[in-house]
């Protein structure tokens, strides 16, 4: 019997004897999305690139890596080439962003950096406290490049020192620590980073205004955005109680 023609997606659907129907629903039931049969079809001949929640869950419904489902896609431009062999993967969509920066919190175990002063995302901020207050040794950087842009930033910085004191140490080490960068000193950065994986935000694809792109980022360049950061953050102003953080003239 001659090996399934088209992509390799197109082929591990085949290999478990399913109709795109099929596949769709299975997909749907591990994400809990609305994906549809046009959208399968277009991410299976390449006309359409798969998001990063429904490429984990092709991952789980096929049992084949992501490097072998999504080749096909990831190799079709410069650029995109240039991405799958730097293990980095674009999205383009705001839920996708936010998504994936969450997953990169919810996976740290031992150090978890971000570095920005305009976060407000509250699903995503909250992800953060909740793995504070979960794992008490894991190791978390912040660092703003001038005040908080919002007041959303302003009072989750105020819960991570209701969560953890940065004066005290565990292991030896600090597990909370606030640097406060002059924004007139360095230019503002922007990403989210832990031993496993990294998110860099990227200006928006689809208007002028905004941050709703990135490029997730795993081993070697998301341990280097963890020793980025640190580095960052022991060379700026320490922040150290909750009255150095209500003194910050929180931007709007």
């Amino acid at each position: 019997m001659g090996t399934p023609a088209g992509s390799a997606l197109k082929r591990a659907r085949l290999e478990k004897n399913l109709t795109l129907e099929e596949a769709v629903a299975g997909l749907n039931a591990i994400t809990g999305g609305t994906s549809d049969t046009s959208q399968l079809s277009a991410w299976e001949s390449g006309r359409r690139r798969t998001g990063l929640r429904n490429r984990r869950g092709l991952v789980e419904l096929y049992g084949k890596p992501t490097e072998e489902l999504f080749a096909h896609q990831d190799v079709q431009t410069g650029v995109a080439r240039a991405l799958h062999q730097a293990e980095g993967i674009l999205v383009t969509r705001w839920a996708e962003l936010v998504e994936a920066m969450t997953s990169v919190v919810t996976e740290a175990r031992e150090h978890l950096v971000v570095t920005g002063s305009r976060s407000r995302e509250k699903g995503y901020l909250g992800a953060i406290e909740t793995a504070l207050a979960q794992n008490p040794d894991l190791i978390h950087t912040r660092v703003l490049y001038g005040p908080p842009r919002h007041p959303e930033l302003a009072e989750h910085l105020v819960r991570l020192m209701e969560l953890r004191d940065p004066r005290e140490r565990r292991n030896g080490l600090r597990t909370l620590n606030i640097g406060y960068v002059d924004g007139e000193e360095s230019l503002e950065r922007f990403f989210v980073a832990s031993e496993r994986r990294a998110v860099v935000p990227l200006p928006s694809l689809h208007s002028a205004d905004g941050f709703d792109c990135g490029i997730v980022l795993d081993g070697e360049a998301a341990a280097g955005l963890v020793h980025h950061g640190r580095e960052a953050c022991a060379a700026a102003r320490l922040l150290g109680t909750i009255r150095d953080v209500r003194e910050l003239p929180v931007r709007r």
